[in-house]
């Protein structure tokens, strides 16, 4: 391959990651901007955990629908997809999944807090016990 057919091909994968970037279905902030948002909004916060998980502990006033149970979508798609969805589980995996599938459903305003309730935790926050 020649140099310019090269560059050619490197700068539309290049494009293409920011362009993906740019137009991603939800937001991942940190416990501090999670917090805010919290704070400072009329936000749902949304626990994507297991109910045992979520009994054990949970950020107060958050709502649990489990990412995994197979109602998942018909649970979520009861919701207002208009308003501003907080959505965490434990490390960040299922809740940037089930941010992902809100997505696809026509939710708005995802955001997903990178590093879970286990971060949300470690920042000095004090979970709720059922």
């Amino acid at each position: 391959m020649n140099a310019k057919l090269i560059t050619f091909l490197f700068s539309g994968i290049l494009f293409s990651s920011f362009a993906l970037a740019a137009d991603a279905p939800f937001k991942n902030v940190d416990v501090a901007q999670f917090e805010k948002l919290r704070k400072n909004t009329n936000a749902v916060v949304l626990d994507v955990r297991t109910k045992k998980e979520f009994d054990a502990g949970h950020i107060p006033g958050a709502t649990n629908i489990d990412v995994n149970a197979p109602d998942f979508e018909q649970k979520v798609s009861k919701l207002d997809k208009n308003k501003t969805y907080l959505v965490h589980c434990a490390a960040g995996k299922r809740s940037a999944k089930a941010a992902g599938r809100m997505a696809e459903l026509k939710f708005r305003d995802l955001v997903n807090l990178e590093g879970g309730y286990t971060e949300w935790q470690k920042a000095g926050n004090q979970g709720k016990k059922e």
